[in-house]
């Protein structure tokens, strides 16, 4: 298979995870000038109709169930990383959660030029005031705390509900995050390469940033100074033929 190239810096982002969520604090605190040019995408695990939906266009969801060694491991791993940054954390509970809750509303979010406020919302929300964001009631809580009327609030909650989103730009979503290999979150591309992880966003942001950079001017060959004899005078050593040494 071809590696796929992408135009433009991409973060998938996931509300599930805690290292997603770190990555976005030290993204937007740390390297605001990269947030601003990413494109930011929603990664998520697809229920069964979103597994069928993928299926149908022969891909599949590149991720594999964590062990519950390694689920014990993140939790040690992510009290370390939240204290180091200061942070407080509360877990959630996760009941029969539906990830295209969340996920699928952040479209609503993006039409309404908002998207930024949702994600920082919503993972406010999980994270350090442990609630469920896939409850529908949550999230229509957090739009109308947005701003948004009460009837886009109501189908911003139900936005996992909609076939046409789901079929749609909600697809279309979970292929990219296929064709881009992203495994895991949180997930950065550019160009050819991929870096996955909190600790993988430092290289990221900085190959971003020489990317954006403007070339260095050429060298220029100064003249001779004005008055040359003065400058000669002040240097005991002129140096020789052979350079420095």
């Amino acid at each position: 298979m071809t590696a796929r190239r992408s135009r433009v810096p991409r973060f998938y982002f996931n509300f599930r995870s805690p290292y997603s969520w770190i990555a976005y604090r030290d993204l937007m605190d740390r390297f605001p000038d990269v947030a601003q040019v990413v494109e930011w995408h929603p990664w998520w695990e697809p229920d069964a109709d979103g597994e069928r939906r993928m299926a149908e266009h022969r891909r599949s969801f590149p991720y594999t169930a964590m062990s519950r060694d390694k689920h014990l491991y993140i939790l040690q791993d992510v009290r370390r990383l939240t204290i180091d940054r200061g942070l407080a954390v509360t877990w959630p509970v996760d009941r029969d959660p539906v990830w295209e809750v969340p996920h699928l509303a952040y479209f609503h979010a993006l039409d309404a030029g908002c998207a930024p406020a949702y994600i920082e919302r919503v993972y406010r929300a999980r994270w350090q005031e442990g609630r469920d964001v896939c409850d529908r009631e949550v999230i229509a809580d957090i739009a109308t705390g947005l701003g948004f009327p009460d009837e886009a609030a109501e189908r911003m909650a139900h936005a996992a509900d909609d076939p046409e989103l789901r079929a749609g730009r909600g697809l279309g979503a979970l292929l990219d995050l296929s064709r881009d290999g992203a495994f895991g979150v949180p997930f950065f591309t550019l160009g050819y390469d991929k870096y996955w992880g909190v600790d993988r966003l430092p290289a990221f942001a900085g190959a971003v940033r020489s990317r954006a950079a403007p070339p260095p001017a050429p060298p220029t060959t100064p003249g001779p100074p004005a008055d040359a004899d003065f400058v000669a005078a002040r240097s005991g050593d002129q140096g020789h033929a052979g350079g420095c040494g």
